[in-house]
């Protein structure tokens, strides 16, 4: 009998343990749902933290290589000029250890910036003055003694890029260089700018725009 009401009492206590612990549960289920929520981003957090930045970049770099590539320019090199852009400017003549001769320091008067003999025009470079600009030099040379109005501002441009590309000049040029153009290779070159078609000339535009006085 004794041990019965033993058994009993420790079913009442377990009981009342369980109530109690339902009692607190339903009590505090908003903090421990805050608790819970608390937890769960905490440690997505942590994970995306661990993530490596070579994963997150993997999506940038593949969308800026397409980006890339379809820009790439779609003009054949061979069926078109390279279009030009001013030269290279003169560079300043840096010190070698070596005294400079004070004649290659002076800019060259305009009266001597240009010659003509019988067979071409020698250009003299001046301050500012790259190998296309005295290709420009030497082609209104030869248009002030031979005018063609079939040329316009883009032929023009392509001429004296053809000019630069093959005129027999090595290396820079600096104030004082002389060139000398060949007036069967400018008549060339305006041979073969003629030759060139309207959507060639077309590409040539916005350069021929750079340079108000080829107008």
């Amino acid at each position: 009998m004794k041990i019965m009401e033993e058994n009993q009492n420790q079913e009442d206590d377990f009981m009342e343990e369980q109530s109690g612990v339902k009692s607190w549960i339903q009590e505090n289920l908003r903090i421990i749902i805050s608790v819970a929520i608390v937890v769960i981003i905490a440690g997505g957090i942590y994970s995306y933290a661990k993530r490596s930045p070579a994963d997150d970049g993997l999506n940038i770099l593949e969308e800026d290589q397409l980006s890339l590539d379809g820009n790439l320019d779609e003009t054949n090199s061979e069926d078109e000029p390279v279009a030009t852009e001013e030269d290279v400017v003169v560079d300043e003549v840096k010190d070698s250890g070596e005294t400079a001769e004070p004649a290659k320091q002076e800019t060259v008067p305009a009266t001597e910036s240009s010659k003509e003999t019988n067979g071409s025009f020698i250009e003299t470079a001046q301050q500012g003055d790259g190998l296309t600009h005295l290709a420009r030099k030497a082609l209104a040379d030869y248009l002030e003694k031979n005018p063609d109005s079939q040329l316009t501002a883009e032929h023009k441009i392509f001429i004296e890029d053809y000019l630069r590309k093959n005129v027999n000049h090595d290396g820079k040029v600096f104030v004082g260089s002389s060139v000398e153009f060949s007036k069967d290779l400018i008549n060339q070159a305006i041979g073969q700018s003629k030759k060139l078609n309207d959507n060639q000339l077309r590409n040539l535009q916005k350069y021929a725009a750079m340079v108000p006085s080829l107008s």
